[in-house]
């Protein structure tokens, strides 16, 4: 154990900075010349630049600053990161209000405003703190055992009250007026964490001339160096840390994001961020987002995120006042905070005793020492007597006395047992706790990676590391400051390494000797009173206790029945306490109890942050179909269709009503030529070299015939046996496909392509991208579809239907050689051709495309028209494909494969898929050519009654056909093809109609497909 200088400052407690009566005379990092005033439940105190809320408040002499979510005990602030689970505050007020916000990492402003929460009437006098003395009850799974009976109590009683009593702060009641959002970054090293290991490891990669991105969370890049009287090259190690700092910030591949956590790791090398870029202000800057969401694709990654300090478990370890000794040292070093004015330290290890000669170094009084161990070097025993202090050693804090005082409900003293079991109580108003550190082991499990532990430091660490991840420092469990440098700087030279640079790690600076020694108590052996293991979600050493009793062993049962680890802060100081509880309960050691793993995020990321831009109108964005301006210039009605605005027609002079623009524009599409922008559809490039086994594996139909240059009609089954979607398939090359999918069903179809890869068949070689947005595709349709795009499609290529048949495609240039993609396909029952360009050509395309039609008397159609053709074709879209029908069902099963295996094959064939009274898609005409169909309408025979039994199917879609000069319908009947000419009923008792129709083929128009192949 290393001899500490326990030496008194000269200056006294009591020469404070104006009204902070506890703040240090001098020290810290914070600007004392910049004050800022904040409210804190309406009471206007003051702290200064570079302050946290949280080391204001204790400046100003805070203490009690919220209570805990089930008893309501007071609770004071823990610590002095993002592992707080005690100091949960709501922060400004109105639209911005911002609940459970973690004082230790709120960034003083001026004119903050923070409000406590949980409590009511006040933080001082709270009336639920009742539930304390109803502890009993309210024991670990006490949700499962009351509030059973009466029943006929639950709802009208137990559930509100429970409902009401529940959550610790209160949301915003008017929409956020602030602004989130998203960013993407690439690098090739990304280092998590800014301390020594942090800031050694970005320096080494950096260097080399590597991308480097380190991320720090806190507000100041130096990590514990910040907080520390350390040496590191003769320098302080905050002055180190801003020697390092400035270098990095000089090369021009490194870009350092603070004021931002790493939340979660994903897979390929993926990380999620999130940047508080304005957290710190008031109200953002014009134009300025409150925070980002940040996307970081790395090549490598160094993990260095530090370690979290343990606190002990004993009698009272919640009350306001008792704090771990690493955050005490914070406050001191850090911010010049004095966190009360006789301190006492209560130490398993050496760390302990750096506390006490901090608390000295900055003026404090030491009220004792008291350590666990029984062997305390005579120095240290020596000096901390000289400064009267009482030292206990092989001793423990059994625990804590209170009073009330003002505005705080306060330590005011601790009970000691010693080593013969005798007890004594030393006054003192705060307590620094010291029980050895956890490293950081969250981040590298959100992968289903557990760590292991390392008996050496009594701590889990990192195991097998995402691919291209190292830890450094802290987090690998090296705790020592010549070792953070050291395995920084390694780490970071061979990440960058790994990435084809050359970097050599220089020599770590010396620094100044220290011990790191410990030997933790896991809980105190008698403790007075309720000794605490999670703060936030108040679960006790008893609970535990009670799990075991009642067979809830398993790490994972004991989390999920006492609610261990289960608040916001993810257990970060608790969870290794309960593990070591239960290891002694069952008479095992800890790494065969075991330990849960953690799921993203590290800390709560706020919902807006996840949103970004993706609000109200923005939540899903609509999208302009490329020839938008022009169907603005020209009239266009539009219409919503999933994710875009379409034009539904265009309707010129004269024309009264919507059907009069329709029924023009069939006609001079089936009469002449016209054109409709199919952009929307979904566009899917598949390629590698097992492309067409993909393909054969997720459509239900054959590919394996399908040559180069051709395309083919698609249908895709779900799991179950349904229709997915329909499209069709082009055969660009012999590894290259184009998927279309409906524009309702692109997203979902492609989604369905990446399951289906990535998880079912991740052994192919076959790559997929969505290629929507990236290609303008236009159908051009009618008898002078090919004269109209002769004019388009540069010369040498031939468009002659010997050359270019039906369902033929090909690479094509437009426009004196501008890339292109030529499909022969039909939606409309016309010849008809689908010319698809690069999107940014995508507006002079189409004029181009009306231009060369004018001497043909081309007309643009929209989406009202297309339905109006399709119908008449008998084409099912997404009124039959509903999720409810079988490729059987919309007479299609003729044209499924017989011999090979895909997805919904057998499911497709169980008993009442095929059963023969399935509604079967058939067409449907009025009786009286005059009268209006509806879709919607349900079907029954002549003479029977309406009734659910009765009903024999639904009419899906109709249309007015300016072909036949009547309406017409397809739909769902019972053995619908059986039945042609015969005449049912469409009933339609939402709207009070009922139409006689006769059953027919569901092909209006050209039956025989003699119109689209010429």
């Amino acid at each position: 154990m290393t001899t500490l200088a326990l030496q008194r400052a000269e200056a006294p407690a009591s020469a404070n900075t104006g009204d902070q009566p506890f703040r240090t005379a001098a020290g810290g990092l914070i600007d004392r010349n910049r004050p800022r005033d904040f409210t804190f439940d309406g009471r206007r105190l003051t702290g200064c630049h570079g302050d946290t809320l949280a080391s204001a408040l204790l400046a100003n002499g805070v203490r009690l600053v919220g209570r805990s979510f089930k008893y309501h005990r007071p609770r004071g602030i823990l610590s002095a990161g993002s592992e707080e689970p005690n100091a949960l505050v709501e922060l400004r007020s109105g639209a911005r209000r911002e609940p459970n916000t973690r004082a230790t990492m709120a960034e003083l402003y001026e004119g903050l405003e923070a409000t406590s929460q949980n409590r009511w009437p006040s933080l001082a006098v709270d009336a639920l703190s009742v539930n304390a003395l109803l502890s009993p009850i309210f024991a670990a799974g006490f949700y499962y055992k009351t509030f059973m009976w009466p029943a006929s109590l639950w709802e009208k009683l137990y559930e509100p009250m429970i409902r009401r009593a529940a959550g610790l702060g209160r949301a915003a009641d008017a929409p956020d007026p602030d602004t989130y959002d998203h960013a993407h970054a690439h690098c090739d090293v990304l280092v998590i964490g800014g301390g020594p290991a942090g800031l050694s490891a970005a320096l080494a990669a950096g260097r080399s001339g590597a991308r480097v991105i380190l991320v720090d969370e806190d507000f100041a890049t130096g990590g514990r160096l910040l907080a520390e009287r350390r040496e590191i090259g003769g320098a302080s190690g905050s002055e180190w840390a801003a020697r390092a700092v400035a270098e990095l910030e000089s090369l021009p591949e490194v870009r350092i994001l603070s004021r931002t956590t790493l939340f979660g790791i994903y897979d390929h090398g993926a990380y999620g961020a999130v940047e508080r870029v304005s957290d710190h202000l008031a109200v953002p800057p014009p134009h300025a987002p409150r925070q980002r969401l940040w996307r970081i694709v790395a090549r490598r990654a160094v993990l260095a995120a530090g370690a979290i300090e343990r606190p002990h478990v004993f009698g009272g370890n919640d009350r306001p006042g008792v704090m771990l000794a690493g955050a005490v040292r914070t406050y001191l070093n850090r911010y010049g905070v004095l966190p009360g004015r006789r301190l006492a330290v209560f130490t398993s290890s050496d760390d302990g005793w750096r506390t006490a000669a901090d608390i000295l170094a900055a003026g404090g009084g030491l009220a004792a020492v008291i350590d666990t161990r029984a062997a305390v070097p005579p120095a240290l025993r020596r000096m901390a007597e000289a400064a009267g202090a009482r030292v206990v050693a092989g001793g423990y804090v059994a625990g804590t006395k209170g009073h009330l005082g003002k505005g705080h409900l306060g330590l005011s003293a601790i009970q000691v047992m010693d080593g013969d079991n005798s007890t004594e109580t030393i006054p003192c108003d705060g307590l620094a706790m010291a029980n050895g550190w956890n490293p950081v082991v969250h981040l590298d499990s959100h992968l289903s990676r557990r760590p292991v532990w390392n008996a050496a430091i009594h701590a889990f660490v990192p195991g097998t590391l995402p691919s291209g991840m190292q830890a450094a420092g802290a987090a690998a469990g090296r705790f020592t400051l010549a070792e953070c440098l050291e395995t920084g700087a390694q780490a970071g030279a061979e990440a960058a390494n790994d990435c084809g640079f050359t970097a050599t790690p220089e020599a770590a600076p010396p620094t100044d000797p220290e011990s790191v020694d410990h030997t933790p108590l896991w809980r105190a052996p008698k403790p007075r009173g309720k000794a605490f293991v999670d703060f936030q979600n108040d679960v006790a050493a008893s609970d535990v206790e009670l799990a075991h009793r009642e067979g809830f062993r398993a790490v994972e049962l004991l989390k999920r029945y006492t609610t261990l680890g289960m608040a916001t802060d993810q257990g970060k100081t608790s969870n290794l306490a309960g593990l070591s509880i239960m290891a002694e309960l069952t008479g095992k050691d800890i790494p065969s109890v075991g330990t849960t793993v953690f799921r993203p995020p590290f800390t709560p990321v706020a919902i807006g942050a996840f949103a970004g831009h993706h609000r109200g109108k923005e939540f899903r964005a609509t999208r302009h179909v490329p020839s938008h301006a022009w169907a603005e210039e020209n009239g266009a009605v539009f219409v919503e269709t999933s994710l875009w605005l379409r034009p539904a027609y265009f309707p010129k002079g004269g024309e009264t009503e919507w059907l009069d623009t329709v029924v023009r524009e069939v006609k001079t599409v089936r009469a002449r030529v016209g054109i409709c922008d199919v952009t929307t559809l979904g566009k899917i490039d598949i390629q590698g070299r097992d492309a067409l086994a993909f393909i054969e594996r997720v459509c239900a139909n054959p590919f394996a015939t399908l040559p180069v240059g051709k395309a083919r009609y698609a249908v895709l089954l779900r799991e179950d046996g349904f229709i997915l979607d329909d499209g069709t398939i082009a055969r660009m090359g012999e590894t290259h496909y184009i998927m279309t999918a409906s524009t309702a069903n692109a997203a979902r179809v492609m989604q369905h392509l990446e399951f289906c890869r990535q998880w079912l068949w991740p052994e192919l070689d076959v790559q997929l991208a969505s290629v929507s947005e990236q290609w303008a595709q236009y159908a051009v349709a009618g008898p002078r579809a090919r004269d109209t795009l002769r004019r388009i499609v540069d010369p040498g290529f031939d468009l002659s239907n010997e050359a270019f048949p039906f369902l033929a495609c090909a690479d094509v240039t437009v426009g004196g050689g501008i890339p292109a993609r030529l499909f022969r396909i039909s939606f409309s029952g016309e010849l008809a051709y689908e010319l698809a360009v690069p999107a940014a050509y995508g507006d002079a395309a189409w004029r181009a495309v009306m231009q060369a039609g004018l001497p043909y008397g081309i007309t643009a159609y929209g989406s009202e028209a297309l339905s109006v053709m399709r119908i008449e074709k008998g084409h099912a879209a997404g009124s039959e494909i509903n999720g409810q029908t079988t490729a059987r069902d919309l007479g299609l099963g003729g044209m499924l494969a017989k011999k090979k295996d895909y997805i919904g094959r057998l499911m497709k064939e169980r008993p009442a898929l095929v059963d023969p009274d399935r509604p079967i898609l058939v067409g449907f005409r009025p009786v009286d050519p005059s009268a209006r169909l509806r879709a919607g309408a349900h079907f029954l025979s002549l003479d029977a009654a309406p009734s659910l039994e009765a009903d024999e199917g639904v009419m899906t879609s109709v249309a007015y056909s300016p072909s036949l000069k009547t309406w017409i319908g397809i739909g769902l009947i019972r053995r619908g093809p059986e039945r042609h000419g015969e005449r049912v009923r469409a009933y339609d008792p939402v709207r009070g109609a009922e139409i006689e129709v006769e059953i027919c083929s569901p092909v209006f128009v050209d039956p025989k497909e003699e119109k689209l192949r010429v």
